[in-house]
């Protein structure tokens, strides 16, 4: 049990991830993670699994749950509810800039190495 869960890529919703204590995880790995939102116990921890792995959410009481994908408006959702989350078919090339290395980014936006 927990308030969320977050269902994750490499190259999505990681900072949401991130912020509720879930891994950072490398642009290339092939991956998904799976984060609960404040779980209400301390031993529901974020796993991660292969991304041709299929996740399954069912919903299995009747209290006001919500699905939000990338920030959308949300839907309604009820008991008996089943959302699939799946590697696409489709692939996508990202096009980043030549001097902006991954770890470089990280120790800019989170400040490490510094006091």
């Amino acid at each position: 049990k927990a308030d969320g869960l977050i269902v994750s890529t490499p190259t999505g919703s990681t900072a949401y991830s991130l912020s509720a204590g879930g891994p950072i995880m490398f642009p290339s790995v092939a991956a998904t993670a799976i984060t609960p939102i404040c779980p209400h116990t301390l031993t529901n921890r974020p796993v991660i699994v292969p991304d041709e792995s299929e996740i399954q959410v069912i919903v299995l009481y009747n209290s006001p749950t919500y699905m939000t994908i990338d920030g959308q408006v949300g839907e309604i959702l009820e008991s008996g509810d089943r959302i699939v989350c799946r590697r696409s078919e489709h692939c996508i090339s990202l096009v980043r800039p030549p001097d902006m290395m991954f770890f470089d980014v990280l120790r800019e936006k989170l400040k490490w190495g510094e006091r």
